[in-house]
């Protein structure tokens, strides 16, 4: 094994204790939001969550580059999203208003930032909730993860035109949803 090799390896097998604390920190909203905008369901989000995080650090042998590490974990959490998804059939998306909550407020936000924070993210929530299944899935791993529309079209287990026609169909209506929503 060459050295620096042996070094990333290394790098790796240290992927515990505290550094695996630290990263589940840095990578926890946005693992738990990708998958909660797959399944539409916050309990659900959750649990996958935490088994998502479960199965990095039991496969984290597998991870060869500490910089890759976020798009390592996005595609276990994909994953683990659309396995869940296979295995109930159901994508109850859940309701608007449930979906909402609070909105967390960035340090130095004015309660009028904070508002249109709010605002956008009963708009997104009701957006992906107008979509399918399939089409909110491939939307939010093309447009949102930035996976190549070949990954996508693999973890969907479908062919890159039926992940390009699913983009499409999501794009048109989520505009739709938009447009509808003006004041």
């Amino acid at each position: 094994m060459s050295e620096p090799t042996r070094r990333i390896s290394d790098d790796v097998a240290a992927l515990s204790g505290d550094a695996y604390t630290r990263f589940i920190q840095e990578n926890l909203r946005r693992v738990f939001l990708l998958i909660y905008r797959i399944v539409g369901n916050v309990d659900d989000a959750q649990d996958l969550t935490q088994e998502t995080f479960i199965k990095a650090l039991q496969s984290r042998s597998q991870l060869k580059e500490l910089d890759k590490a976020g798009h390592w974990l996005s595609r276990i959490a994909s994953n683990t999203a659309i396995d869940f998804l296979r295995r109930s059939r159901r994508a109850a998306y859940g309701d608007v208003a449930e979906l909402a909550g609070p909105v967390a407020v960035a340090p130095g936000d004015s309660p009028e930032q904070a508002l249109l924070r709010g605002e956008r993210k009963i708009h997104l929530d009701g957006g992906l909730a107008a979509l399918t299944e399939r089409e909110r899935t491939a939307l939010v791993l093309r447009d949102v993860e930035d996976m190549p529309a070949s990954e996508v079209a693999r973890l969907m287990n479908c062919s890159m035109a039926t992940v390009r026609s699913h983009i499409a169909n999501a794009r048109v209506k989520f505009k739709r949803y938009l447009e509808t929503r003006k004041y």
